[in-house]
């Protein structure tokens, strides 16, 4: 099962304490202090991998700590600091800093992003000399380390998402086109979380079916939607079986759209109480929006198109299907599995699609 959604509780290490020390050597009969430094507490950082399971080290361990830094030593030797702690996160990510309202993209593979800094270790008595106190008993500690609660986010990177009610023939579909193994079968929700398969360089993105009132929790595909958030094309799969083909495909839509309008809630409450300027802000909401589902180049697909015989009646939902996605009757793509010609023709127009 694929884990996309984890809670954390992480904290750096905490400074080490300076500490109280006196020279003691045979020759120096009244030695001054000698307390070294405590270390540094350890940063906590994410570290991008291109591992998609890698949420799984989370799935049963939210609290996360760094190493505190060492207390200072006698001869003014300085404690050593502390490792850094180092979380690996799948690349597609969103890390959000719940305690400070802070969102880190990991876009990259590679990056290591600093998200709490370490305390700073405490002085020893060596550093309180002078002229007028030469046994000084005084010492500090060292500092907390920050600490925060967090929610990590996983979306994976696809250039083409699959989206569609349940069975209308996406899984199966990306079986006939990719190197994907995904379960198939003629009933709803045979998907029950994402998968992914590869057609020449590009990679599409298959998510569980949508039905209405998916934003309201009714089941499976709504959760999956930010799998397709960051993919270029969106192939929507309409099954010609469907009574109402208008209503299927106002359904996944409408749904989109709600999807859109949660996520920019979510979005704008991060700057909620900012010293961001309303300008500022509406600039931020307004290059969000430039990643909507619904703006995504739209490939309409009829599928499944050998279960209706009737010639007329296929053309009547091609008709309706095209005026409801204004969009032109040529340019919907008619397909059937089970038709070998079919997915030549399929095949071709992706390349130019694709291209």
């Amino acid at each position: 099962m694929l884990i996309d959604h984890v809670k954390l509780k992480l904290k750096a290490g905490d400074g080490g304490t300076g500490v109280v020390r006196w020279r003691r050597e045979k020759h120096i009969p009244y030695g001054g202090p000698a307390g070294g430094d405590g270390g540094e507490g350890g940063d906590v950082y994410l570290r991008v991998v291109q591992d998609i399971q890698a949420l799984d080290d989370y799935k049963n361990k939210a609290d996360w700590a760094a190493e505190n830094g060492e207390a200072g030593k006698k001869k003014s030797m300085h404690g050593g600091n502390a490792a850094n702690l180092y979380l690996r996160i799948p690349v597609g990510s969103t890390v959000y800093n719940k305690t400070y309202n802070i969102k880190y993209e990991c876009d990259k593979v590679g990056d290591d992003i600093l998200i709490l800094r370490g305390g700073k270790g405490g002085l020893g008595n060596e550093n309180f000399k002078t002229s007028t106190n030469r046994a000084p008993e005084e010492f500090t500690k060292g500092t907390r380390g920050e600490n925060g609660e967090f929610e990590v986010e996983l979306k994976l990177i696809a250039d083409v998402g699959l989206v569609g009610l349940p069975n209308a023939g996406k899984s199966s579909l990306l079986n006939a086109i990719t190197n994907a193994n995904v379960k198939v079968a003629n009933y709803a929700f045979t998907t029950l979380e994402p998968n992914l398969g590869a057609y020449k360089k590009f990679i599409f993105a298959d998510i569980p079916g949508i039905i209405e009132g998916a934003s309201d929790g009714k089941g499976l595909g709504f959760k999956f939607l930010k799998h397709i958030s960051r993919t270029g094309i969106l192939f929507h799969l309409i099954a010609a079986s469907n009574e109402d083909i208008k209503a299927s495909y106002k359904t996944i839509r409408e749904e989109l759209k709600k999807y859109e309008e949660d996520n920019l809630k979510k979005e704008l409450d991060l700057y909620e109480g900012s010293i961001l300027t309303k300008t500022e802000i509406n600039k931020i909401k307004k290059d969000f929006e430039t990643n909507f589902l619904s703006k995504k180049t739209e490939i309409v697909i009829l599928s499944k198109v050998d279960e209706v015989t009737d010639k007329k009646e296929l053309d009547k939902k091609l008709s309706d299907l095209a005026k409801v996605s204004k969009q032109d009757k040529k340019d919907i793509i008619l397909l059937s599995l089970f038709d070998d010609e079919s997915v030549k023709d399929f095949e071709k127009k992706l390349n130019q699609i694709l291209k």
